[in-house]
């Protein structure tokens, strides 16, 4: 892997501060809980994923969360209109995105970064964790693409440092 400053596009270069710009966006919609905006960085054909094992294929495994474009509308659906126990109140959520690193995969930009996702639930004394920070750490893996001269997520694929180990409260967007 290589650092480039730009990764080529066939409708132009994406340069690293368009990606930067396009990973500090995404995470700021999150945290704002502006999930349907959230939803329009991805490409019609876009994948949230997070795998359990990295180097297995797609399709050859489980995954903790392996959202298509249906799968992540419906996601969205349930977190905004949605009573869910895990997440009534809704979470905060800060991310940290870092160490960003993009490289040219074709028409497409591979870009690497690092991000912690701190999360703080509020409530009621009757459920476990109320007020604990929690990081969750990971190696996040996007691939973005030019759609009609905006930057789009076509895959953003979250590797978990532990992914192989026990997963608490995920119902948020991470």
């Amino acid at each position: 892997m290589h650092n480039s400053e730009t990764a080529n596009s066939g409708h132009g270069a994406i340069s690293r501060h368009e990606a930067e710009y396009l990973l500090f966006q995404e995470a700021r919609l999150i945290d704002d809980w502006k999930l349907e905006e959230w939803l329009q960085l991805y490409t019609p054909d876009g994948l949230y994923w997070v795998p359990i094992d990295d180097q297995a294929p797609v399709a050859s495994q489980g995954a903790i969360i392996y959202d298509n474009t249906i799968r992540r509308e419906e996601r969205v659906y349930h977190l905004l209109h949605t009573s869910f126990p895990a997440q009534s109140p809704n979470s905060r959520t800060v991310h940290v995105v870092t160490n960003v690193l993009v490289e040219p995969r074709g028409d497409d930009a591979a870009v690497w970064s690092s991000q912690i996702v701190y999360e703080m639930r509020p409530g009621d004394y009757s459920q476990r964790g109320i007020g604990d920070v929690v990081p969750t750490v990971a190696r996040v893996e996007h691939v973005l693409r030019r759609v009609d001269g905006q930057i789009r997520i076509a895959e953003k694929k979250i590797l978990l440092i532990n992914r192989d180990t026990w997963q608490g409260n995920l119902t948020f967007i991470l």
